[in-house]
């Protein structure tokens, strides 16, 4: 099973300290939420998880079956869905996640990336360019990002973002089935219904 833990966790941006003292615990089949104001720190806390952000005090780890995964096994092992996440506009959905897949180390199968556009509603649009989507489609190409290689954890940060009412009860269904997996999933968010899907809320700001 995956386990992440977090003692003392301290992010500092000069002067400004986002974050202190932080502490957090999530297993796999276990959902925690870390909530807050614009600006408290929520993306800044998930890239840290994911190592892309180093923290000036206190540690990540992450484990599964009691071996630690090292800094660069995080990459291949987390699924990490981020606003910041733009795709090439003149490459396909099929092209891109086939792209970005490699890129984390972790290549898939092109019936598996046909697999996870069907699970967000994109399977018809596949083979349409990335410029051609609305921003909701964007969205919901991220979530099939994320899912990509069934990683044992997701780090997802505004799932809902842009998404409508259809794409909304989409992105949970996702993350119940994701939980049901035995993932351990850390989701930011201030979207009353995501929330309730926590088992440990954490809040910043």
């Amino acid at each position: 099973m995956v386990e992440l833990t977090v003692s003392g966790l301290e992010k500092k941006y000069g002067r400004r300290t986002v974050f202190r003292d932080l502490e957090l615990r999530c297993a796999g089949g276990e959902i925690a939420i870390v909530t807050g104001p614009n600006g408290s720190g929520k993306s800044t806390l998930l890239r840290t998880l994911a190592g892309l952000e180093r923290p000036d005090a206190g540690t990540v780890h992450w484990s599964e079956h009691g071996r630690t995964w090292e800094r660069a096994e995080r990459r291949r092992r987390i699924g990490f869905l981020s606003p910041d996440l733009t795709f090439y506009r003149e490459l396909t959905a099929v092209e891109n996640l086939r792209f970005f897949a490699r890129l984390r180390g972790r290549p898939v199968a092109v019936a598996e990336i046909d697999t996870r556009l069907e699970e967000v509603g994109l399977g018809t649009r596949a083979g349409d360019r990335v410029a051609e989507y609305s921003t909701g489609m964007v969205q919901r190409l991220r979530l099939a990002f994320a899912r990509l290689g069934s990683p044992p954890a997701l780090l997802l940060d505004e799932p809902g973002q842009n998404l409508d009412r259809a794409g909304t009860a989409l992105a949970l269904e996702l993350i119940a089935v994701a939980r049901s997996e035995g993932c351990a999933i850390v989701v930011a968010t201030t979207v009353e219904t995501e929330r309730e899907l926590g088992d440990v809320e954490v809040r910043l700001g």
